[in-house]
């Protein structure tokens, strides 16, 4: 039976290159389940594959969009469902590789049909985000849809506003579009996912910080600065330098607060996958790994 082959786990763990070795070992390509990843010229910003991995392993969905262009995890469910067929004729495995939650679930549970939003009603939710702030756009929220306001993390400005995005393109509440049921796939889904000590995993992310910047993450950072405005670019790194070439933050806090907010974003995909009780956990490259899946591929 085919099988897709998940392996995920908090950012800065070392997924990447556990994903080659078990990929190598498979014979298997790796499709990337980083949203950030997608984008093509932010490739230090978002910890993409280096040329020369991608090399020894074919990878799929890195570097595709461009920084303007609009993408969501129902497309990346979409988009994956479609590649797999041919992926799966050159192997009986693929990997997927990644920390997105949604784009991970997305391919193993699928996701609900949600309307694609317009350029007309996105530009003008977030412009009303950016003229009224968090607040406003949760009283719009409630009222347009109160069962979702409910149970929406409401500290997330991204998750308040494609709800209320989603709302106004259905012309219905959000509530009534989600099912939650998921779907069945065609292959067998084997998850994997990585982690470290609490000590050591926060070692590596301030580590892989510094590392980003010797790579030339400031130089990449100006290069995309005008265009600071685009969603694809809000995020851990970026802001923080964009913050710094404002004048509103010196390097140094810069640099600290880049650390301090991908340590917060790793917990965040650790209390996540804490409720997936199909995931088994490793460390990274643990030798086991490649016998867990073949048992379980048996």
């Amino acid at each position: 039976m085919n099988t897709l082959v998940v392996i995920t786990g908090p950012t800065g763990v070392g997924k990447t290159d556990t994903a080659i070795s078990i990929a190598q070992a498979l014979s298997a390509e790796i499709i990337s389940a980083d949203s950030r990843q997608l984008y093509h010229d932010i490739p230090i910003g978002t910890a993409a594959p280096s040329a020369q991995q991608m090399k020894l392993i074919p990878h799929h969905f890195v570097g595709t969009l461009s920084l303007d262009e609009y993408y969501s995890a129902a497309q990346f469910e979409n988009d994956v469902m479609t590649l797999l067929p041919k992926l799966f004729e050159r192997s009986p495995y693929v990997v997927m590789c990644g920390g997105s939650m949604l784009y991970i679930d997305a391919v193993c549970k699928g996701i609900d049909e949600i309307p694609t939003i317009s350029d007309k009603i996105r530009n003008m939710v977030y412009a009303e985000y950016e003229q009224y702030g968090l607040d406003y756009m949760l009283q719009r929220l409630q009222e347009l849809d109160p069962q979702h306001y409910e149970i929406v993390d409401k500290k997330n400005y991204k998750r308040v506003v494609h709800a209320v995005e989603i709302c106004l393109q259905a012309g219905q509440p959000y509530s009534s579009i989600r099912t939650g049921t998921t779907k069945q796939r065609p292959f067998r889904i084997i998850k994997v996912g990585l982690n470290l000590p609490r000590e050591q995993l926060f070692d590596r992310i301030n580590r892989r910080v510094l590392a980003m910047i010797d790579e030339g993450l400031i130089d990449e950072a100006k290069r995309v600065y005008h265009l600071r405005h685009l969603n694809s670019l809000n995020t851990v790194g970026f802001k923080e330098m964009f913050a710094y070439f404002d004048g509103t933050m010196d390097y140094e806090t810069a640099v600290a607060r880049m650390q301090k907010n991908t340590r917060v974003y790793a917990k965040k995909q650790l209390t996540w996958y804490a409720k997936d009780e199909s995931m088994k956990w490793f460390t990274p490259n643990d030798p086991t790994i490649l016998e867990y899946i073949l048992q379980q591929s048996k």
